[in-house]
Formats: C-alpha cells, sequence, structure tokens
C-alpha cells in the first residue's frame, strides 16, 4: 500500500464517526484509570480525618463536662442499672454497625459479581446483536431488488 493510500485510510479512520467515538471512548476510559486510584486514596483520607475529629471531639467535650462536674462538685455516680443500659445500647448499636455493613459488603459483592458477569457477556451480546443486524440488513436488501 502506498504512503498516500495509507494516509488517505488513517484519514478516513479518524474521521468516521465511529473511529472518532471509539478513540475519546478509549482516552475517557485510559483517565478514570488513572484517576480512580487517586480518588480512592483522598477518599479514604478524608474519611480517617472524618474519624479523629469526630473522636477528638467526643473526647474533647467528655473531659470538659467532666472537668467543669469535678470543679463545681457535682455527683457524677449513676446506678448500676443506668450504666447497664447506656452499655448493652452501645453493644446493640456498635451490633447493628457490624450487620450493616456485612449487608452493604455482601450488596456489593453481588453487584460487583453482577458486572462482572454482565462483562465476560459483552461481547456475546454484541454478536448477537450483529447477527440480529445482519437479519434485517438482508431482508431490506432483498426487497430492494
Amino acid at each position: 500500500m502506498s504512503t498516500q493510500t495509507q494516509k488517505a485510510t488513517q484519514t478516513n479512520q479518524t474521521n468516521n464517526v465511529y473511529a472518532v467515538y471509539k478513540q475519546n471512548v478509549q482516552k475517557y476510559f485510559e483517565s478514570i484509570t488513572k484517576n480512580t486510584p487517586q480518588y480512592f486514596q483522598a477518599t479514604t483520607h478524608f474519611q480517617e480525618e472524618c474519624m479523629k475529629v469526630a473522636e477528638k471531639t467526643f473526647d474533647a467535650a467528655i473531659s470538659m463536662q467532666q472537668e467543669f462536674a469535678q470543679k463545681s462538685g457535682m455527683n457524677t455516680e449513676i446506678p448500676n442499672a443506668a450504666k447497664n443500659v447506656i452499655v448493652d445500647s452501645n453493644k446493640q448499636i456498635i451490633q447493628a454497625g457490624s450487620i450493616q455493613n456485612q449487608i452493604v459488603k455482601t450488596a456489593f459483592d453481588a453487584t460487583t459479581q453482577n458486572i462482572k458477569a454482565f462483562n465476560d457477556n459483552v461481547s456475546a451480546f454484541t454478536d448477537l446483536n450483529k447477527n440480529i443486524i445482519q437479519s434485517w440488513v438482508e431482508s431490506f436488501t432483498s426487497f430492494k431488488n
């Protein structure tokens, strides 16, 4: 193939709407693939900082209230029954959070498996659609003749 023919073919390919579309889709996904780890890292770091500030804020509030109670001579003793209610409620809240995390993780895992199954079958769907289009084209072109 001559150099002019190759250039003309390349120009036709790059001017073809599907070639341009495919190139841009590939560039888009390359960009996402490159940026996703950075996004994940930033999100994880943000979540860690939020947890640190929440814990530090609660600790500071408790310390301030404790100091105020001590300096004002307030009685801070609570009955065992109230203590047990608080401790048991906290255990249930933690357990509910753990169950919620398991449910969310299971939902993510199931969704991921469904996406993988779809991804594995994209080619089959495409081939099926190509066959359908080919049969339509053949049907319509036979009417023209």
